[in-house]
């Protein structure tokens, strides 16, 4: 075990070290090429992105009230989740929702939705190890089918059209 805590705190420290040449490097730059040096590390430096300030939060607002939507219908992976998280409101699944369909890797978006479903799991029931509902393999199911559902959507906001 002491090998391994000292694997850790090498590592931390190594990504410290980094860190802190990064900011030397952009602090150098800075120094070298004044306000240039922006262009260096910024993409779209001269673009509209002080009008456009804002608007993702428009479009994370949609996509919200479209999963609320979603979750009040009589889909019926609405029903089971809704089911599944009945102590918790349809805006607060929904914005969680959202948090894992921002996820990067597909596998980790699956068991982001997955470990939602379970947190509606009562304690009574994980704690006694029966599940009269709805056991993990179903939970699993039901994860990839509501996250199915939620590309679904995310695309047609997007225009994508899936």
């Amino acid at each position: 075990m002491v090998p391994e805590k000292q694997s850790d705190r090498q590592q931390r420290l190594n990504k410290f070290l980094q860190a802190v040449d990064a900011a030397q490097k952009v602090q150098d730059d800075i120094m070298k090429y004044g306000l240039e040096a922006a262009h260096l590390y910024c993409d779209d430096v001269d673009g509209n992105w002080l009008e456009t300030w804002g608007e993702d939060e428009d479009e994370q607002q949609n996509f919200v009230e479209l999963v609320t939507n979603l979750l009040e219908s009589d889909d019926l992976v609405a029903v089971r989740v809704r089911k599944q998280l009945k102590d918790k409101s349809l805006q607060e699944i929904a914005v969680e929702l959202e948090r894992c369909l921002s996820l990067s890797e597909e596998e980790d978006r699956i068991f982001a939705v997955n470990n939602l479903l379970v947190g509606g799991v009562a304690v009574a029931e994980r704690n006694s190890g029966t599940s009269n509902e709805i056991d993990e393999i179903e939970l699993l199911y039901l994860a990839e089918e509501l996250l199915q559902k939620l590309i679904h959507i995310w695309a047609n906001n997007q225009g994508l059209g899936y």
